[in-house]
């Protein structure tokens, strides 16, 4: 069956059975190897990608749930020039990238926050990060990664460093 969806913006098709996981259906069938698998069950959070906007585990979604739908990986983030996101920026400057297996479903989930709330504070960081596990970092650097990526992001901010 063909799967019709957009992906990091642009309409797509890919030949795929409405079972097949979304994360075999970026990494097989878009090579769109950002998304990571970890765990497979859901529990790590490597395999974040935002469906409508939404963060969920490509781990666990089914191809025929994004039907129609708008996905959106790491790769679908930074700008048309190839700029990094000021969150991907942010995870840079602050040393919250260890090992990076898990860092693109940190960013995703980052991301969601930060286009819902302009200015969030350490608590709803943790929070939205709370399903995504990390086994280098210790968190701390990542939540002021995303604390520092939603000043730069505010209206009328510097997206120069800190």
């Amino acid at each position: 069956m063909v799967i019709r969806f957009t992906c990091n913006g642009r309409a797509v098709q890919v030949e795929a059975e409405p079972e097949a996981r979304v994360i075999d259906v970026l990494r097989d069938g878009l090579r769109l190897t950002g998304t990571k698998e970890g765990c497979g069950r859901g529990e790590c959070g490597a395999c974040t990608v935002l469906l409508d906007g939404k963060p969920v585990n490509a781990c666990l979604l089914l191809a025929g749930k994004i039907v129609d739908r708008d996905v959106v990986t790491i790769e679908g983030i930074a700008g048309e020039d190839g700029s990094l996101h000021p969150i991907q920026e942010a995870f840079l400057d602050t040393g919250a990238v260890q090992c990076g297996f898990c860092t693109p479903g940190m960013i995703l989930s980052a991301k969601a926050l930060l286009d819902e709330i302009d200015t969030p504070g350490v608590a709803e960081v943790e929070e939205a990060l709370a399903g995504n596990l990390c086994r280098c970092t210790g968190y701390g650097k990542v939540v002021d990664a995303v604390l520092a990526a939603s000043r730069r992001m505010a209206p009328g901010a510097d997206r120069g460093g800190e």
